[in-house]
């Protein structure tokens, strides 16, 4: 087919008048809603804001295309159910949660909303998902394999102070993760020659509570349980721990950079950046059931000197040498 030179700049000329319609006319790219579900304080986290920058790297960017819910249970369990059923009258299109509690209160809520685990949680260990390998149902994310890293974190504790006999144990009973600990710290407990104070803490008034117990029974160390509640009382466990001359280990990293001695376990900030890798997969297309669960290949020992000082603990440098991180 010929165009006159006449016809053919008619053509352009339209085709430059069509276009920025067209381009108007395209619907706006669609906002997503997230929420975020979970047991621990009632603000923002590291976890929460590792998720938040992980959702920007892939170009998730709130208040712009992306609209957050985050909803904070405060440590009381029984607010969960009832905040779940808040995001899902939002109609969010996935629901993030972290810590085993958010997450079973998650699945019990819906089993058509796409669930994303941000860490805290063996969803394996407490019947959640049929394996990590094939997750099935509309739960996958990233798994906390805790039972196995307890007894690790009781052996380096008992290296760093040999002189300890009793080891004061913190966990959380509303935490079903933290449940199936117990029994490998005990098992672990009988091998090192160390005998078990177990103490559960729930809620903020337990933790002076706790405490006293250990002064009672003479606890030589702490260990405090990885757990969202727990996590989101650091800034206590570790005067506490400093004011009692307690050494202690915990389960994630945050409470050793807020002053506490150490700790031995995955990163929950790597935790978040990875869960936002998961929403991205199921916003674009991908189900839940074919996304298999990760489980943390990388631990960090982290220990911190100026903790140590404070108590008089000279840490052992055969211990000091296998630290990942030593603050000083």
């Amino acid at each position: 087919m010929r165009y006159s030179t006449i016809g053919l700049i008619g053509l352009l000329t339209l085709t430059i008048l069509v276009a920025p319609r067209t381009a108007a006319a395209q619907p706006p790219a669609k906002v997503v809603r997230l929420g975020y579900l979970s047991l621990q304080g009632e603000g923002p986290s590291p976890d929460t804001t590792a998720l938040l920058q992980g959702l920007r790297d892939l170009g998730y960017v709130d208040g712009q295309n992306l609209v957050m819910e985050f909803r904070f249970a405060a440590g009381k369990s029984e607010r969960l159910p009832d905040l779940a059923a808040a995001l899902l009258r939002l109609k969010v299109d996935v629901l993030v949660t972290f810590g085993c509690t958010a997450t079973r209160t998650a699945a019990n809520a819906t089993t058509t909303t796409p669930i994303v685990i941000a860490g805290g949680c063996d969803p394996v260990g407490i019947g959640l998902i049929a394996s990590l390998a094939r997750p099935g149902g509309n739960i996958t994310g990233l798994a906390s394999l805790s039972p196995e890293v307890g007894g690790k974190r009781l052996e380096l504790l008992k290296e760093a102070v040999p002189t300890a006999s009793r080891v004061a144990v913190v966990w959380n009973p509303t935490n079903f993760s933290n449940s199936l600990q117990v029994k490998e710290i005990r098992t672990a407990a009988q091998t090192l020659a160390l005998r078990v104070q177990s103490l559960e803490v729930s809620k903020p008034d337990d933790i002076e509570r706790a405490f006293s117990a250990m002064a009672r029974q003479g606890a030589d160390a702490l260990l405090v349980f990885a757990d969202p509640f727990l996590g989101s009382q650091r800034v206590r466990f570790v005067d506490l721990a400093a004011k009692n001359r307690l050494p202690a280990m915990y389960g994630q990293s945050e409470p050793v950079e807020a002053g506490g001695l150490m700790s031995y376990g995955p990163s929950f900030r790597e935790f978040g950046r990875r869960a936002a890798y998961y929403v991205d997969k199921i916003l674009k297309g991908t189900k839940p059931a074919d996304l298999p669960v990760e489980q943390p290949t990388k631990f960090e020992f982290v220990i911190n000197l100026k903790a140590a000082k404070q108590i008089g603990l000279t840490i052992p440098p055969n211990v000091l040498a296998r630290a990942d991180k030593v603050i000083k």
